[in-house]
């Protein structure tokens, strides 16, 4: 009997070893590659590096530093890796001298005040949330720049001199905002200029007239929220352009329309679903879910992990792409929008893979950690509305 049994087992046996084989091999499948894994290690090493050292290569930045530290600390803040103190006081002290005695931030010691690199910095010493970090920021001198730059129709230039576009009215109303100088007149007529820029798309283009494009779409967008005036957009058609952006195949999203996807999108077009929701909500749409954003939040989870990442840390573009710092930023705050729904009243996590992959929130409107948003707003509206600067007067007719 024993000879016969070992005779059946090597005859049945092969297949049943062929069949377990198989299945040891799909489920490592399951585990390895459909539960991808966010190298949180490998991403917090080349941040850190680049806290305190760039390559030649980043000499092309040399006008936009503050958004370095911008970009590094705030995708530090989502890894919730913290920054030692030493390293957040050098932070302070360089972007110290990154403001202009005029008023607002440069791109770097000794530069022109921009506004974008003026949002940068604020959010970065926002970030950061020390008395040190909020002391650095001349409020008075901050409104007397925002005023510099602002137009009659209610726009805004990018700095003295310089060009119109969206984004100049989004760095404007977030820092101003943030550090408490909104006065009555200083946006006045500037939700009807970002108006002028939606199209027939549904999107936002850089001024009246362009194309829609996701990043302007995003600013202009935020930039209603935070003056209040989100409900004078056509959210419906807004919500059907940027949904039509996310790819159907890759799972990112594109920027315009009839262009690839871009890893830097996963921000700058899921970040808008957040803020259509809140709106939509307001108005009283009842079809809302209320536990998932309005796009495939697992799809994009799926092409940032799978296709963003580099595997000695630092995030791109698209495969084939180089790491850099603003896509590490911007595919990570994209990655924690798709993970995280609501807000701390009503909260639902969608994580794909292991629990590790986990991100902190970010705030949509303004893309840093919600409490630092909540922080600064506590500090600074503790303090006075700068007094709102008036013509100067002519010396002739003074007596």
């Amino acid at each position: 009997g024993f000879h016969g049994d070992r005779t059946v087992w090597a005859i049945c046996g092969y297949p049943l070893f062929s069949f377990l084989f198989e299945f040891i091999i799909y489920f490592l499948t399951l585990v390895f590659i459909c539960r991808p894994a966010l190298l949180r290690e490998q991403h917090y090493q080349y941040l850190k590096k680049g806290l305190r050292h760039l390559s030649d290569a980043y000499e092309c930045l040399d006008a936009s530093r503050p958004w370095l530290c911008y970009w590094i600390l705030h995708s530090l803040e989502l890894l919730e890796e913290p920054v030692p103190a030493s390293i957040a006081s050098d932070v302070c002290d360089f972007l110290a001298r990154c403001q202009s005695p005029t008023g607002g931030f440069a791109g770097g010691p000794g530069q022109h005040a921009h506004l974008a690199p003026t949002y940068a910095a604020v959010n970065a010493l926002c970030i950061i949330g020390t008395d040190e970090s909020y002391g650095v920021i001349n409020r008075e001198k901050l409104l007397d720049f925002l005023y510099a730059v602002k137009q009659p129709d209610g726009s805004f230039v990018m700095h003295v001199g310089g060009e119109v576009d969206v984004r100049s009215a989004y760095c404007a109303a977030s820092v101003a905002s943030l550090t408490n100088i909104i006065t009555p007149t200083l946006f006045e007529g500037t939700h009807n200029w970002i108006l002028s820029s939606q199209n027939w798309e549904g999107g936002l283009g850089g001024v009246p007239g362009l194309e829609a494009h996701g990043g302007y779409t995003f600013c202009g967008t935020a930039a209603m929220v935070i003056l209040g005036k989100e409900h004078m957009l056509d959210l419906k058609a807004l919500l059907r352009w940027v949904t039509s952006r996310q790819m159907r195949f890759e799972g990112g999203f594109q920027g315009r329309c009839n262009k690839l996807v871009d890893g830097c999108y996963s921000f700058w077009q899921a970040g808008l679903l957040p803020l259509l929701h809140r709106a939509l909500y307001r108005d009283g749409d009842s079809t809302l879910s209320m536990s998932r954003w309005m796009f495939e939040q697992q799809a994009l989870q799926e092409y940032i992990l799978l296709c963003c990442q580099n595997p000695a840390g630092g995030l791109l573009d698209k495969p084939g792409k180089s790491r850099d710092f603003y896509h590490t930023c911007y595919c990570l705050s994209g990655l924690s929008i798709a993970q995280h729904f609501g807000n701390k009243d009503l909260h639902h996590e969608l994580i794909l893979g292991r629990e590790e992959n986990r991100l902190a929130p970010t705030h949509p409107v303004y893309n840093i950690c919600p409490e630092k948003v909540a922080r600064a707003i506590d500090h600074f509206h503790k303090l006075p509305v700068p007094v709102e600067i008036t013509a100067t007067a002519d010396p002739a007719t003074e007596s």
